[in-house]
């Protein structure tokens, strides 16, 4: 059971970082925690676009954080390479995709990861495992040199044990960020059913603490979003990876089925898919006229165990904001027992300074209830 699949010893000084291996790196095979990638994998020819900051500031760098093979699964289980041990409690599962980066910064091995998330496969883990994570504004942050799953959706965004370190994370992929001066105040509390009633509690306990002004939201177009981003992911990981499959046995049994699922998705269930994208996105811009964030839990329940857990059900409450585009900060709060719940922080597109900054706030709040 691994975290990295490859260690590197990249010297240098400040925070240091591990990299979610999909993102290529010169001089280092790319995996996407793939066999089928893997077993024919040369040494990268440059970096990705989005290493240029965290090379111009020399951080050390750690390593390539281990996945869900193809960055396709929300549990993080792992059958190629191992699957990262959940810090909290390992009988359950770390979370996916982006699995190996939120152990690396729970367990201290790494201050800041890099991860993607495409359904939620910054902040699922991050849920996980107790962590912080940062789903950016789809566009934000380039995605050349990265291996695709959905390119319509797919996000880079930085991970870390607390705001600070997501902070840090943003400065390196965006040199120059800057966390806004202002926190904001009025936030919408989405409201959906299904959710494990502690985590509401811990949640809805936490946003009161922290002196939010908080109104309660439903959103009519939610069910509508989450089940159409799936039908966008299906086709579009399909056009991506679906040649991986002619290496019969080296795509797992739950990648390989997800992607055949993608062959049977019709263009006319596509143009359906972002008729239905288009009226989400219009929904949350008048939404976002009358409060300035939104906040909801991460998962509807408490990280499952391997036995319990279920990818569609880990994405119920994320998906839907890949669909939107819009950038989410996941944090955890305490929910009175031994696994800490986790909140999302939803804000219009390019509102992570902002985020950030109420995020730490929110953070605050959670830590002074802990």
């Amino acid at each position: 059971m691994t975290t990295f699949i490859t260690r590197l010893d990249i010297g240098g000084t400040g925070p240091r970082l591990a990299v979610k291996d999909l993102i290529d790196m010169e001089g280092v095979p790319t995996t996407a925690g793939c066999r089928a990638v893997a077993d024919d994998a040369k040494p990268a020819e440059r970096d990705a676009a989005c290493m240029a900051g965290a090379r111009a500031a020399g951080v050390p760098i750690v390593a390539k954080t281990n996945l869900h093979e193809l960055a396709f699964g929300a549990s993080g289980v792992n059958r190629a390479f191992g699957t990262p041990v959940n810090p909290l409690d390992p009988s359950r599962v770390p979370g996916g995709s982006s699995s190996g980066s939120a152990v690396a910064v729970a367990t201290g091995e790494a201050d800041v990861a890099y991860g993607s998330d495409t359904g939620g496969s910054v902040r699922i883990p991050s849920a996980c495992c107790g962590t912080t994570g940062l789903k950016t504004t789809h566009g934000r942050v380039s995605l050349d040199g990265v291996w695709p799953l959905a390119t319509s959706l797919d996000t880079i965004g930085p991970m870390a044990r607390d705001v600070a370190g997501v902070v840090t994370g943003m400065q390196l992929l965006e040199p120059g960020f800057t966390p806004s001066e202002i926190t904001a105040r009025t936030v919408a509390r989405v409201l959906v059913p299904g959710v494990d009633p502690a985590i509401d509690t811990a949640v809805d306990r936490v946003l009161a603490a922290a002196g939010f002004d908080v109104q309660p939201l439903r959103l009519a177009g939610w069910d509508q979003a989450f089940a159409m981003g799936g039908v966008i992911l299906l086709a579009e990981a399909w056009a991506a990876d679906h040649h991986l499959l002619e290496r019969a046995g080296h795509v797992g049994d739950d990648v390989a089925t997800r992607l055949r699922a993608g062959e049977h998705v019709t263009s006319e269930q596509v143009e359906q898919a972002r008729a239905v994208q288009v009226a989400w996105r219009a929904e949350l811009a008048d939404v976002f006229t009358r409060v300035e964030l939104l906040a909801m839990p991460t998962l509807v329940q408490f990280p499952p165990t391997f036995e319990e857990s279920d990818d569609v059900h880990l994405a119920t409450l994320t998906m839907a904001w890949n669909v939107a585009g819009v950038p989410v900060l996941t944090l955890p709060v305490p929910a009175g027992g031994p696994l800490p719940a986790s909140v999302q922080l939803v804000g219009p597109a390019g509102s992570e300074e902002a985020l950030v900054t109420t995020g730490a706030v929110l953070e605050a709040a959670a830590l002074a209830a802990g």
